[in-house]
């Protein structure tokens, strides 16, 4: 409601138009405004400009007074001071806001002044004083306020969000503030919003400063984002990361919490400057670590779940905040691992074995293929020298070719023992990845995890036919391929060599086959040679008459590169495939 004899200038929707000025008694302003406090006195609640109240009772939250009306009112905890609490009996000093939902009157501290005239205004005005208003009407865009003139106050600072919380207001008391002061044109612009955000400022700064670390507080959830939950601590906000929830991984806050949800939490920093305070629910939960050394021990079986991967690993969850790491090199016995997702993935869950255990640095170290079996066990016993494989080529080197002979077992072909028929120069000339193949074991050594592989072995050559049909001491025909000082290589076939020893004297020059010089011929008349050796001549003659030979011919022929000769086999190794002869 509004007074007809008000002005209205200036405001959003104008009264009834006046009477013609020659028709309007001469009054005065002052008369006007007497006129009109008087006829509004019946609407203002007696003490509205401010009263003392006795405190009652203390509720958790709230204060209340008996204030000498049939209703009792109400004051926040948060307006009195940490160090002076509210206690029955005491008197306060309070103003009258209006009523809660519940009929009680909504009051606060201190004494609010209502303006009697301009000048007071003007003095709010330049103050920014907090005064008392009367809402008289909703009209466009607002509302309607009796401060001693009528002003407005816009919808957008009345501090209500709808327009029935608007009509809520009409005949209402409130406080607010004079943003807007237009004497000569009457134009009065006032705030409610403000008061209240200035209050509820205050009422957090109070609160902040009675905060301090490692303070247990209770709080209600407001809002709840990916990295954290806003908590409402009592007229304070305080951030819950994400990683202070639980000593468990948590992805995101909304897997463990809801908006309106109760908590308990300690307060474990506040930025004074920033006016922020950050607050821990897993710290009031024992530490999982504390007794990891006793639980946890190396060489055990543990199940886990994949949290995360990382380059050089896994992290795997054992128990709620307790984490291991598998390392790249720990996840697998039979192939190089580029990446640890091409083995495991995250919420994958797992078996593992602990290697070792560091509580101090919060670590526990953990194999993956350990928990499979170490393939290299037996291998001693089953690859043994000599034992025939078959696999497939995993991969292929500049040097040689791997190849898996079980889960976890790799065994090298190297390049010189590809082909015994040609030269190879790389490996994928002749091989390619997953070409299967045999093999015949060369040699192991499980310490070092090495196990060496031939492939030509298995080809038989004409060697290997040789010395199977041949035995020592038998007579063989070869060519000699090349002489040297007391040795010659004889070819005794295709791809088939051997060595033969030459003696410093040739059969031809030995001593006993020379002529005896002339002065140690027998004398014509010595007894020896009086009578002639019939038996010595009868050999000589049968032995030439078997080669074919006369007196006087020359010596045998001399040793040569290309020459045929009759050997006889001296040495036969099949082993080392090496052939030793001597001359027949």
């Amino acid at each position: 409601m509004s007074d007809p004899n008000t002005s209205n200038a200036g405001t959003p929707e104008s009264a009834p138009a006046s009477e013609p000025a020659e028709s309007v008694p001469a009054e005065s302003f002052k008369d006007i405004f007497s006129e009109y406090e008087h006829s509004h006195s019946r609407k203002r609640e007696p003490g509205a400009q401010g009263r003392e109240g006795t405190v009652i009772a203390v509720t958790a939250d709230s204060v209340v007074l008996d204030i000498g009306f049939k209703t009792e009112g109400v004051l926040p905890l948060s307006a009195f001071p940490a160090d002076k609490p509210a206690k029955p009996g005491d008197k306060v000093q309070v103003t009258i806001k209006g009523r809660d939902p519940e009929g009680y009157y909504e009051l606060t501290r201190g004494k609010v002044e209502r303006p009697t005239d301009w000048a007071s205004l003007e003095k709010a005005f330049a103050e920014k004083s907090t005064i008392i208003g009367t809402v008289t009407g909703v009209v466009k865009g607002g509302l309607s306020v009796d401060i001693g003139v009528r002003a407005f106050m816009p919808a957008s600072r009345s501090g209500t969000r709808d327009a029935s919380e608007l009509e809520k207001l009409v005949e209402q008391e409130i406080r607010c503030r004079i943003i807007k002061l237009d004497v000569e044109e009457e134009d009065v612009v006032v705030d409610r919003r403000a008061i209240a955000e200035d209050e509820e400022r205050a009422g957090k700064e109070r609160r902040f400063s009675e905060f301090k670390e490692g303070d247990t507080v209770q709080g209600e959830v407001r809002s709840l984002t990916d990295y954290g939950a806003f908590v409402d601590i009592g007229g304070a906000d305080a951030l819950l990361h994400v990683g202070e929830i639980s000593w468990r991984r948590i992805n995101k806050p909304a897997d463990v919490l809801s908006a309106g949800q109760r908590i308990e939490a300690v307060i474990i920093k506040i930025d004074s400057d920033k006016h922020r305070i950050a607050i821990s629910m897993k710290h009031l939960q024992p530490h999982p670590w504390d007794a990891v050394a006793e639980r946890y021990k190396p060489g055990e079986r543990v199940r886990g779940t994949v949290t995360r991967i990382a380059d050089f690993g896994a992290f795997v969850e054992i128990e709620p905040g307790i984490e291991g790491l598998i390392h790249i090199s720990e996840m697998s016995w039979a192939k190089r691992v580029r990446t640890p997702a091409d083995v495991v993935k995250p919420g994958e869950t797992v078996e593992a074995v602990i290697l070792g255990v560091n509580a101090a640095e919060r670590r526990i170290s953990l194999g993956l293929k350990q928990a499979l079996g170490d393939p290299w066990a037996g291998a001693a016993q089953k690859f043994a020298p000599g034992t025939v494989i078959e696999g497939p080529v995993t991969s292929l080197t500049k040097f040689g070719a791997f190849v898996q002979l079980t889960e976890g077992v790799e065994g090298m072909i190297h390049v010189s023992e590809i082909s015994a028929e040609k030269r190879i120069n790389h490996p994928q000339e002749v091989l390619k990845a997953g070409q299967v193949v045999k093999a015949q074991v060369l040699a192991l050594d499980t310490e070092k995890r090495i196990i060496r592989l031939s492939m030509k072995q298995m080809v038989p050559t004409g060697l290997d036919e040789y010395l199977a049909e041949h035995k020592e001491g038998d007579i063989v025909t070869g060519r000699m391929v090349d002489v040297s000082e007391g040795r010659t290589r004889v070819e005794l076939g295709e791809g088939v060599l051997a060595t033969c020893r030459i003696s410093e004297e040739r059969p031809a020059d030995r001593p006993e086959e020379r002529p005896a010089p002339e002065d140690k011929r027998p004398e014509p008349d010595s007894p020896s040679s009086s009578k002639p050796d019939l038996s010595s001549l009868g050999s000589m003659l049968q032995a030439r008459w078997k080669s074919g030979a006369t007196a006087g011919e020359a010596k045998p022929e001399a040793l040569r590169a290309g020459q045929i000769r009759k050997f006889r086999i001296a040495k036969l190794d099949p082993e080392t495939k090496k052939i030793e002869l001597e001359l027949d």
